[in-house]
Order: C-alpha cells, then sequence, then structure tokens
C-alpha cells in the first residue's frame, strides 16, 4: 500500500476544464518505443506513411520542442509517471533486479485515481520485474492502475520468435501467448476495455505502451511490400542519422522492416483513436502520443570490437530528422522526440508549437488540467506546461537536463549530460574514469568536466560550438548543470541505499 495521503497534497487550478461534459477530460497517453524525431510524416519523414497520426497532428498541435524524460526507456518512463528527473527515483539507466520504481513513488495513476478516475496500463512496463510482482517489484497495480496487461521488457519471445509477444501478464496473472504483433495485441485489448469493460460513468486515464519500433522488428508482409521500390531506395539515401556512425556493411534489405513497423503502429494507434471515436469520447478525452527515446542505431563493428554484432539491430533505419545523436546520447537527437497533443475545442487543431515540453512536465500538466493534486513531500522537476500545447511559453524553476551515465570508453565519444536554457544547449563531459574505480564511485563522486555549447535557433544539428564565444553563459550553465546533476544523482543513490 502506499504510503502518501491527500494530507500532503496540493492543489493546483492553472487550467480550466473546458470539456463536453461536467466531468473532467479522459486521458489517454499513447507511448512508442524508439521511435525518431524524424520519423513520421507529419514530421518531414519523405517515406514512411503515417495516415493515422499525420490526420491526428491535423487535428490538434504538433510540438516541434517535445523532450522524452530520458535517453533511455526506463528513466523515460519513470519521469513520465512520477514528474521527477528519473535519476531522483534511481534510475541512472534500465531497470534491473535491484533498480525499480519504488512502491514510495506516487504515478500519476495514484494521483488521479484521487479524483475518481478509473486507471488502465497495457505494453511494456520496464520499470520492475512484473514475473517477480510477489518479490518486492511493484508493478502496475501497485502503482495505481485498476487494469493492466504488459510484459516487462520488449516482444522477445524465445520459443516463437520475434513476431509472437512473449506471455503477457494481466492483473499479475500471466494470460499465456498472445498470437498477435505487439501493438496489435494491446490495442485490441484497450478497445475492448474502452468500449466493454470500464466504468462508463467514470473518467478515465489509458497508458498504452507499444514496443514497436524497438528490436525485434518483423512486420507482416503486408505493410513491408509497400517499401519495395526503387524510390524508396533512392529516398533512403537522403535520410539522416543524427551523425552517428553506422555499419559499413549492407543493410539495405532490412529497411523496408522498419517503415512497415512504422507504419503497423500507425494503424494500430489509428484503431484506438476510431474506437474512442466510435464511443463519443473523442472531444471529452486529451490524447497524447509521444515516443520514450530517440531512434535506435545499429551496431557499427568499432562499437563491437570484433566480437559480436547484433543481427536483431540491422533492421534499425530510424531518423532524428536533422538533429544530432539517436537513443542513448545526451545530445537533441536522443531526447527530442515526436509529441502530438489532441484536445478538441481547447487547442487549436492543426496547430504547431516551439514551446518546450519534457516528459516530466506530464504529470503536472495532467493534475493542472483535471484539477487533480500532486505531492508537495517530494521534489517535483516538470512543470504545467500546458500552455506550450497553446504555443505559449512557460516559467520552469530549473533548467530541463538529461543524462546518459555511460562508462566513458572511448568507442562512445559522446557526452554524458546535456542542460537546455532557452535556446541554447550545453553538453558536457565527466572526467575520464580512472583505473580500478568503480562505476558507482564515478558517478558519485564526478561532476561535469569539459563541455560544449550550441544555439539551437540556427544551429539543429549541433555542429558549431560556440562556448568560447560565450564564456560567462557556459558558467552559469555548466553551474546550474553541476547542481542539478548532484542533487538528483545523490537522492537517486540514496534511495536505492533504503
Amino acid at each position: 500500500m502506499k504510503s502518501f495521503a491527500c494530507s500532503v497534497l496540493m492543489l493546483l487550478s492553472f487550467c480550466t476544464v473546458t470539456s463536453a461534459s461536467d466531468r473532467p477530460p479522459n486521458v489517454i497517453v499513447f507511448l512508442a518505443d524508439d521511435l525518431g524525431y524524424g520519423d513520421l510524416g507529419c514530421y518531414g519523414n519523405p517515406i514512411i506513411e503515417t495516415p493515422n497520426l499525420d490526420r491526428f497532428a491535423s487535428e490538434g498541435v504538433l510540438l516541434t520542442d517535445c523532450h522524452s524524460a530520458g535517453t533511455v526507456c526506463s528513466p523515460s518512463r519513470a519521469g513520465l509517471l512520477t514528474g521527477r528527473q528519473p535519476y531522483r527515483s534511481g534510475f541512472f539507466y534500465i531497470h534491473s533486479r535491484k533498480t525499480f520504481l519504488r512502491d514510495q513513488e506516487v504515478t500519476l495513476a495514484e494521483i488521479l485515481k484521487t479524483k475518481g478516475y478509473e486507471t488502465a496500463f497495457w505494453g511494456k512496463w520496464h520499470l520492475s520485474t512484473l514475473e517477480e510482482s510477489d518479490h518486492g517489484h511493484p508493478g502496475p497495480g501497485e502503482q495505481g492502475f485498476d487494469y493492466w496487461m504488459g510484459t516487462t521488457l520488449n516482444a522477445f519471445d524465445k520459443l516463437g520468435g520475434p513476431r509472437r509477444p512473449k506471455a503477457f501478464i494481466k492483473n499479475g496473472k500471466p494470460v499465456g501467448k498472445v498470437e498477435q504483433w505487439y501493438c496489435d495485441a494491446i490495442v485490441d485489448d484497450a478497445c475492448d476495455w474502452l468500449m466493454n469493460t470500464r466504468n462508463k460513468q467514470q473518467p478515465f486515464f489509458m497508458f498504452v505502451c507499444s514496443h514497436e519500433p524497438h528490436t525485434p522488428i518483423d512486420p507482416p508482409e503486408s505493410y513491408r511490400d509497400r517499401y519495395a521500390s526503387d524510390r524508396v531506395d533512392q529516398l533512403e539515401k537522403q535520410i539522416r542519422y543524427g551523425r552517428v556512425a553506422r555499419p559499413t556493411r549492407n543493410l539495405d534489405e532490412h529497411k523496408q522492416d522498419y517503415y512497415a513497423t512504422v507504419s503497423q503502429l500507425d494503424n494500430a494507434f489509428g484503431r484506438l483513436m476510431k474506437s474512442l471515436q466510435t464511443e463519443g469520447l473523442a472531444e471529452e478525452t486529451i490524447v497524447v502520443f509521444t515516443s520514450d527515446n530517440g531512434p535506435e542505431t545499429p551496431v557499427t563493428f568499432e562499437e563491437s570490437r570484433g566480437q559480436w554484432e547484433d543481427p536483431i539491430r540491422d533492421k534499425c533505419f530510424g531518423t532524428p530528422g536533422p538533429l544530432r545523436g539517436m537513443k542513448r546520447y545526451p545530445y537533441e537527437g536522443g531526447h527530442r522526440v515526436p509529441g502530438i497533443v489532441r484536445y478538441p475545442h481547447v487547442i487549436p487543431a492543426n496547430s504547431k508549437s516551439d514551446v518546450l515540453f519534457n516528459g516530466t512536465d506530464l504529470l503536472p500538466t495532467v493534475c493542472n488540467l483535471v484539477g487533480a493534486a500532486i505531492p508537495i513531500n517530494r521534489n517535483i522537476d516538470g512543470v504545467n506546461a500546458f500552455p506550450a500545447f497553446l504555443g505559449k511559453e512557460i516559467e520552469r524553476r530549473d533548467s530541463p537536463i538529461w543524462f546518459y551515465p555511460h562508462h566513458g570508453d572511448t568507442w562512445f565519444r559522446m557526452p554524458q549530460i546535456s542542460l537546455r536554457r532557452d535556446r541554447y544547449t550545453l553538453v558536457a563531459w565527466l572526467p575520464k574514469r580512472s583505473p580500478g574505480v568503480s562505476l558507482d564511485e564515478w558517478f558519485a563522486t564526478s561532476d561535469p568536466d569539459r563541455a560544449e555549447l550550441y544555439d539551437l535557433s540556427n544551429d539543429l544539428e549541433q555542429s558549431n560550438d560556440i562556448a568560447t564565444q560565450h564564456p560567462d553563459l557556459v558558467r552559469s550553465m555548466k553551474a546550474e548543470m553541476t547542481r542539478l546533476w548532484r542533487a538528483m544523482r545523490d537522492e537517486g543513490r540514496a534511495g536505492l541505499a533504503q
């Protein structure tokens, strides 16, 4: 059981609910996995067909400066649900037996339940081990979801191959292998819950987390065939991959699989939106579509060090569009992601916003929108960013910050931290780890060292380091980065020690 109570909550009321009914709006969050900033037609992809998401964007706002809370999956998901920079929750990297979303964390689902919401989750959880929920790992049910059907990780099935997801767990009980592709399985169940199972007297919160287009990638042939053409081959040569090295071996035969998987995801999302429309709920529901981090890149020979290559990542043809970096990278391409929000009669249709929205903003934004309450006994890093959906500036106490605490081997050659202030982004490296120093000790004692500065208003590719031209700005941003890094890192380490 959770220990927080309404006595430690504070009511926030920035936004007035505007809905077709007297009750607060329903909330749907659809989270794709490893979908790049440049992977959708509405974000300029010249190849991949995404008619449902393109239409969805025309009905709401397309965010051009939307960010995941982390540069990899577990931290990003923790930030979405808690409103906290994921390091505070102990997520330095991905979930493991010792790293999971603790019971003392307060999630958006739990908060919405205090306002009478029925809550439901589908898909990839990756915040604890669902198969061991009785052994100290809180699952979706313990984190506020009344109904849930999901898997711990991705659709790896050691028996049936990648196109068949591993056995789902529903409300804590295994339901056996589901003979469908992952996005189809979770959307079918979500549509059934929406139309037949939920209590229709209550508002609802649906959190739908697909594994697509994360590996393994193995779409139906009907989707793959549409991308087998000379035109696609020529267009792919124009696609940018964040200035990240790709394998020298020829992977062209696999690109159709990636494009097809994104189209399959688009179709699944469209079916969910159709069910919402059929139920007559579209106008009283705010729907958020986004991704957990930037796109994956195939393993390079240098990365494999001649010892191994990862064939399931040979099919990764996701793109960050004009941005630098991909998944894991603190450069923009690692955490700037698609973000589309629809709320009829409140958010203008067919609009765009270049105001920054971060994954940690989801919790306080939704709480403000529905008149819910957020905890005051913990650090909440996100802010009410609903004005961003209207193209209006928002105020932040602290600058958004992202981490990828890799161990600094030379083959990665990338920074560990980035911080965003207005149009400027500072990226920084921790000092090189000395021989014999453990990773934990290195993180605990290291502060940002070497840094680069970029002006994103004219340098989205982060190709022109202007640090030497703005020493005072670098000094100021680095000081804030160090302060936030220390506070978040130390809070997370203290929580894991409990």
